[in-house]
């Protein structure tokens, strides 16, 4: 998650939305690996889609030009934000895989309580290393942290819920719905209109993502 939210302030709302959503990929990789799940050419196809639209949104100079990447500073953020973005998705694939791996055999809510705790002591080690250990001093912003712990953690439960309840790929696949938000609340609260390179990546994306998720679910209907 710390991955995440500096992704969040790095570069724009559907970016790091549409970037994450590629974990599904490698949520495939890590299953094959681990799992001992097939991995086919159609997984091949769909990680292929899914590197097209994470360069469509990251934009490289040396493919896409100078003016397309924007100025140097403002692009070396864009990068170190989606790095972010990517690593994030891979932690979460393999999250994703260790909690299907443990199925009913754990309760949903003791995952949670070590979610928290482990996250808890991660950030305090990381606010100590940057130097950024202080509370914000408007009260508006105290309760936009209350807000997306309360949000946050009402996300992790449900999603862990439903990992337990029904297979990976329903689930997947209704969490793209992410990236359909992520866009309207970036135009609506941000006033901030997405490019077309990254209205394409995120079809891509949410393509490969999508397409990744119903084959599994029509393999394990068989």
């Amino acid at each position: 998650m710390i991955l995440l939210y500096y992704a969040f302030q790095a570069t724009s709302l559907a970016d790091a939305t549409v970037i994450t959503f590629s974990s599904p990929v490698f949520t495939s990789i890590f299953a094959w690996i681990f799992l001992k799940e097939k991995y086919s050419p159609w997984d091949a196809l769909f990680t292929a889609f899914t590197i097209t639209g994470v360069i469509l949104i990251v934009r490289p100079p040396f493919l896409f030009g100078a003016s397309a990447a924007g100025t140097d500073e403002s692009y070396s953020v864009h990068l170190k934000g989606t790095f972010a973005a990517v690593a994030h998705a891979v932690f979460a694939a393999v999250t994703m895989v260790i909690i299907r791996k443990m199925g009913k055999s754990v309760d949903y809510f003791l995952s949670i309580w070590y979610y928290v705790v482990l996250g808890l002591l991660e950030s305090v080690i990381v606010l100590f290393i940057i130097g950024e250990w202080s509370l914000p001093y408007c009260g508006l912003d105290r309760l936009f942290l209350i807000l997306i712990g309360l949000f946050g953690l009402g996300g992790q439960v449900f999603l862990t819920k439903a990992l337990q309840i029904e297979k990976a790929s329903p689930v997947a696949i209704m969490r793209t719905m992410d990236v359909v938000f992520a866009f309207i609340f970036q135009i609506i609260f941000f006033n901030d209109m997405p490019t077309w390179w990254t209205v394409g990546g995120a079809l891509c994306v949410v393509a490969s993502s999508t397409g990744a998720a119903i084959r599994k679910w029509c393999q394990s209907s068989k």
